[in-house]
């Protein structure tokens, strides 16, 4: 059973969710030979005070 965590900045819609799960599960079944009901995904968001890239928290770009 493939396990799959997202780790994203939150702000993303229930629908932008929605597709990307069914993109990700589309893929683990035709790549993986995942059975669709054993693709499991779990969300964690992150708030921009939480994440920095080069040096500089996201908050503040």
């Amino acid at each position: 059973m493939p396990n799959i965590t997202v780790e994203l900045l939150s702000g993303r819609t229930l629908d932008q969710r929605r597709e990307f799960v069914a993109a990700v599960t589309d893929s683990a079944i035709a790549i993986l030979g995942a059975k669709r009901e054993a693709v499991r995904i779990v969300f964690q968001e992150i708030e921009t005070t939480d994440v920095a890239n080069g040096g500089t928290l996201v908050a503040d770009a």
